[in-house]
């Protein structure tokens, strides 16, 4: 299985923490409710432009001293400057994980490297930095009829991810289905983060490129993010048991 490298390890190690849990709240007080079971845990978590537009960088030192590791995902798209002016600010929170839209371009995604080395406190290591490629929730006909976009989707997928690879980034979020042929193109290390996962019990609201984390696993996916299957639960700590083993193949759905 593959394993997401560790930002704050020295370079080559690995950690196993391949299960990312999407913090989609509005407020802080939301976040502390749900996160009462899992007071014990060590968790990777995702804090996204809802939570993180409200709150700002006091969700972040509040998740820190808890002990979790941080995706913060904010999907910069911008100028080069701007990005690389977010990044630099962005670097200072050490957070683990951040991204940005690969559609901005190399200059944009080479510029928000920069802005990260700059931002990264001395003798720390800068967080991971990962591009979007095409968003889980897009499918076929909105690449053709509302994006314009001709090519097929995993054709797409691929060329932004090349973009990523030559732009020098750690890897691309994705869906499931497009891990194959990234890590066919651009081996083992360039990390693959997918979004979009249920289990089969569940609807596909928004999601349209969707999988199992058992699926996801089997794929190839360096991680998967996972959130309505969790945080709207009757019971958010059994069903984050359940989609783990699940994900090591030990409850298949």
């Amino acid at each position: 299985m593959n394993t997401f490298p560790n930002a704050q390890e020295g370079a080559g190690e690995k950690v196993n923490h391949p299960f990312i849990v999407a913090l989609d709240f509005p407020t802080a007080e939301d976040v502390k409710t749900f996160l009462q079971p899992f007071q014990h845990e060590s968790l990777f978590v995702k804090v996204g432009m809802e939570l993180y537009y409200q709150e700002g960088p006091e969700i972040i030192r509040y998740l820190k001293e808890q002990g979790h590791r941080i995706f913060l995902d904010l999907k910069l798209h911008d100028i080069p400057n701007t990005v690389k002016r977010a990044m630099q600010g962005l670097a200072c929170l050490g957070v683990d994980l951040v991204n940005v839209h690969a559609a901005g371009g190399m200059k944009m995604m080479e510029a928000a490297l920069e802005g990260l080395d700059a931002g990264t406190p001395s003798g720390e290591s800068r967080p991971y930095c990962i591009a979007v490629t095409q968003l889980t929730s897009t499918n076929e006909q909105m690449l053709r009829e509302q994006l314009l976009i001709e090519r097929s989707m995993e054709e797409t997928v691929l060329h932004y991810a090349s973009l990523a690879h030559k732009s020098g980034l750690d890897g691309v979020v994705c869906s499931a289905k497009e891990v194959p042929l990234i890590r066919q193109a651009f081996g083992e290390s360039f990390l693959t983060v997918t979004p979009g996962i249920r289990v089969a019990t569940d609807e596909k609201n928004d999601q349209a490129r969707v999988v199992t984390p058992y699926e996801a696993r089997k794929l190839g996916a360096s991680a998967i993010v996972v959130g309505r299957s969790i945080t709207r639960a009757a019971d958010s700590y059994a069903a984050y048991e359940r989609l783990q083993r699940e994900w090591n193949g030990e409850e298949q759905k």
